[in-house]
């Protein structure tokens, strides 16, 4: 049985640096055209060469999204995009426009079928076979006995969604955000008004009520940690995380567990205890309620959330910024800008080369004195192993629950 590849989100280089330093084994990224994320920060073309260096030093594939609905005046915009990804040696494109998939085949480029197409069976694969996919990404609605089945019947690679948010429409086929905001899901515009709450108004009575208690549009989020070794078992070659959209502390979280979780399956170490003690950990992050999605029966109203954003235990406080840093000794220097910083705290520093970098705090100087806390306006020095960097910002990560 081989070890499934584990992709994650790039929205930003904060974000990619911060999966490949966590152990994903390939990332997903848009530029600005033509992505099913266009409200995320993404990257530009000239940045494709940069990216692909990163990754290769680093054994780790890249890949591009290319996963809208195409129109005829973006044609030629697929004329300047894929052989730039070619060139650069970009490992495939993402996408399910069959006017992208004659480009790719045209430009010789290896490309996956997005979600966005629904791939559902073994017939549809086929298809898609024919036409030179390399990979095809699962429709989120395949119960995991579907996917068994797909999976005897083709030689392509099957790709699937273990952790993220999840969409109320099928496939994400929902026009719910153009209709009354005139931004199209389908264009990567998507402003979710599903995730809100709504009433129910009679105008004859110039009356309304809350549509109950819950967000009864809002679906929670897909975590298959309880299940990861059933979806391993089931020849499953990648596993993708959702989120470009998300921070890049979840994308740490999310991506150092279920790389753990792997490798720890292939240890014949992953128990029930380890399970929980990860779906713990990912708690912790922004999440809205988790749900195993399609995979053993259709979403139910247990699988809707009935609060607004996320419910993570904890949340991030920004304290200071990176002065310096001492490789040596490894040590940091920071100002402490507001609030204040205790031995014993928790804290993450983020920046764009660095990353996220999650540690304890386990002794404070201040001005070659030890002190056990530090407050607005000093500047201190504390052990932190991995290098940082001036300017990087850090935070304080307090407990919510």
């Amino acid at each position: 049985m081989n070890k499934p590849e584990l992709m994650a989100p790039a929205g930003d280089w904060t974000m990619l640096r911060t999966a490949v330093n966590n152990g994903a084994n390939a990332v997903y990224f848009g530029v600005d055209k033509l992505n099913m994320r266009a409200k995320a920060k993404n990257f530009i073309t000239d940045d494709l060469n940069e990216i692909v260096s990163f990754c290769k030093e680093h054994q780790v594939k890249t890949y591009l999204t290319l996963n809208t609905i195409l129109f005829e005046d973006e044609l030629l915009e697929l004329d300047e995009i894929i052989p730039a990804a070619k060139k650069a040696g970009v490992d495939m494109i993402i996408c399910w426009d069959f006017g992208i998939i004659e480009k790719c085949n045209q430009y010789k480029m290896p490309f996956a079928v997005s979600t966005q197409a629904s791939i559902s069976n073994s017939s549809s694969a086929k298809i898609f076979e024919r036409l030179g996919a390399k990979r095809i990404v699962l429709a989120r609605e395949c119960s995991l006995e579907g996917i068994k089945k797909i999976r005897a019947a083709t030689e392509l690679e099957i790709e699937a969604f273990v952790h993220g948010a999840m969409c109320v429409a099928i496939s994400g086929r929902c026009f719910m955000s153009h209709e009354i905001f005139g931004q199209s899901a389908n264009r990567g515009e998507c402003v979710q008004p599903c995730r809100r709450e709504y009433k129910i108004y009679d105008e004859t009575k110039d009356a309304s009520l809350l549509l109950g208690e819950d967000y009864v549009m809002s679906a929670k989020d897909l975590c298959a940690i309880e299940f990861l070794d059933q979806l391993i078992e089931a020849g499953i070659n990648s596993f993708k995380i959702e989120g470009r959209k998300r921070s890049p502390e979840y994308v740490a979280k999310v991506v150092s567990v279920y790389r753990k979780a792997i490798d720890l399956y292939f240890e014949n170490n992953l128990t029930d205890e380890v399970k929980q003690k990860f779906l713990n950990e990912l708690a912790s992050v922004y999440n809205r309620g988790f749900s195993s999605g399609f995979y053993f029966d259709k979403p139910d109203g247990k699988d809707f959330i009935n609060a607004h954003g996320s419910i993570a235990t904890t949340r991030k406080e920004y304290v200071g910024k990176v002065l310096n840093y001492f490789k040596t000794p490894q040590i940091v220097h920071v100002a402490i800008e507001t609030g204040s910083l205790t031995v014993g705290d928790n804290i993450l520093i983020i920046g764009e080369t660095t990353g996220v970098v999650d540690l304890t705090v386990n002794r404070i100087v201040n001005e070659e004195i030890e002190v056990s806390k530090a407050n607005k306006g000093d500047k201190v020095t504390f052990n932190c192993e991995t290098l940082v960097r001036p300017r990087d910002k850090v935070y304080l990560v307090k407990n919510i629950l």
